[in-house]
C-alpha cells in the first residue's frame, strides 16, 4: 500500500478540522439550549413567586388601609370621614407617583442618535449622482450581482472522507 501524498493527508486534515468544528459548535449550542431551558425556568418560579409576594403585599396594603380608617374611627371620627381620609390619601399618593412618571417620560430623548446616524447613512445608501440620473430622465443600473440566497450557493458541506481528486488547486473548498 502506497503511502498517502501530501495533499491526501492535508485534505484529510481539513476533513477532520471540519468535522471537529461543526460538532463542536453543535454541542456549544446544545449546551446553551440546556442553561437557557434551566435558566428559563428559574426565571419563570422567580416570576411566580415575585407575583404571588405582590399579591400579598396588595392583601396587606388593603388590611393596613381598614386598620388606620378604624384606628380613625377610634378617635372619634365619623366612619365615613376617616375612610375618606384614607382614600384621599392613596389618591393624592397615586398622583403624585403618576406626575413623577409623566415628568420621566417627558424627558426621553427619543433616539437622537440613532435618528442622526441614520441621517449620515443616507448619504451612503444612495450615490450623489443617483439624483443627477434621476433629474436628467434617466434610471441608474439596477445590481445584477448575486443576492444573499447565491451567495455561497455552490458549497458543500465537508465530509470526513475527501480525497485529492476532490480537492481543486488553489482552492480549499469541495467541489460536488
Amino acid at each position: 500500500m502506497a503511502a498517502p501524498s501530501e495533499e491526501d493527508s492535508l485534505g484529510a486534515l481539513v476533513a477532520q478540522a471540519s468535522h471537529h468544528v461543526s460538532t463542536l459548535v453543535r454541542s456549544e449550542i446544545e449546551l446553551a439550549k440546556a442553561e437557557l431551558k434551566f435558566d428559563a425556568k428559574r426565571v419563570g418560579t422567580a416570576a411566580g413567586l415575585f407575583g404571588v409576594a405582590a399579591f400579598m403585599l396588595h392583601l396587606c396594603l388593603i388590611l393596613g388601609s381598614f386598620a388606620i380608617a378604624y384606628g380613625l374611627v377610634q378617635l372619634g371620627m365619623m366612619p365615613w370621614l376617616a375612610f375618606t381620609i384614607v382614600t384621599v390619601f392613596y389618591l393624592v399618593v397615586a398622583l403624585l407617583l403618576a406626575f413623577v412618571g409623566y415628568r420621566r417620560l417627558k424627558g426621553l430623548a427619543g433616539m437622537k442618535r440613532t435618528t442622526r446616524s441614520l441621517k449620515s447613512l443616507k448619504g451612503v445608501a444612495k450615490p450623489e449622482d443617483e439624483p443627477a440620473l434621476v433629474a436628467s430622465g434617466m434610471t441608474p443600473e439596477p445590481y445584477r450581482g448575486p443576492t444573499a440566497g447565491q451567495v455561497g450557493h455552490h458549497r458543500v458541506p465537508v465530509t470526513t472522507e475527501i480525497g485529492s481528486a476532490d480537492l481543486d488547486p488553489g482552492h480549499t473548498s469541495p467541489r460536488p
